[in-house]
């Protein structure tokens, strides 16, 4: 989630909701238009920040490696757009580095970079990203599940607690999401329902929860 995503509320109002609901990880995603820049976004990604580490959250900073160092972030994810993995990766040492992928090259390359864990999609439709791919459903999840059972899997796109069972039924360890906590009636009871869901399949699905 970034500044923008919370409607009219208070968007650290809405990541302490989401944290007390459940979630296991936090990225900061500060896109599109209205977006912070310079002291005010490292005023946001700061108190972001405290607030999941008062939770035991890791929080991870999108694209920027530079701001992630600064804030002394858990972690960086980057896109298929956003700089050769295995630099980043040099960057940031043993910190948390995610890649989006969105087919079996992509992953290879990833998990030869050093990549954590990788984010597939858009699962299903998504509103929280103009310029996103096409949807790719499930078999993306599924081939990099049977090619890489080591490297864990988030399913990323218009995942809710309705469809987020099918993405770890496919071979995800869990799902990202925005819109479906950031704009819901209750981001807290959003985030609790979805992470029910999430561990329901696992268990269906013989996993670990954890």
């Amino acid at each position: 989630m970034g500044s923008r995503n919370a409607g009219s509320r208070d968007p650290l109002d809405v990541l302490e909701a989401a944290l007390k609901g459940g979630i296991t990880c936090f990225q900061l995603r500060e896109k599109g238009p209205g977006t912070l820049a310079g002291s005010a976004l490292r005023a946001f990604g700061e108190a972001c920040r405290d607030l999941c580490r008062a939770h035991g959250v890791p929080f991870i900073v999108n694209d920027d490696v530079s701001l992630a160092m600064e804030l002394g972030a858990d972690g960086v994810h980057i896109g298929q757009e956003d700089g050769d993995a295995r630099e980043v990766r040099r960057k940031i040492g043993s910190k948390i580095m995610g890649v989006s992928a969105h087919n079996l090259d992509e992953v290879r390359e990833a998990a030869s970079a050093g990549a954590d864990y990788i984010g597939i999609g858009p699962v299903y439709g998504t509103t929280s990203k103009p310029d996103a791919r096409p949807v790719c459903g499930t078999a993306p999840i599924r081939a990099a599940a049977e090619a890489f059972p080591e490297l864990p899997s988030v399913g990323i796109g218009g995942i809710a607690a309705d469809n987020a069972g099918p993405v770890i039924s496919a071979g995800a360890s869990g799902v990202s999401v925005i819109t479906a906590i950031a704009l819901a009636d209750d981001p807290e009871r959003a985030a609790r329902d979805i992470r029910q869901t999430v561990e329901e399949a696992l268990i269906r699905e013989g996993r670990a929860v954890g």
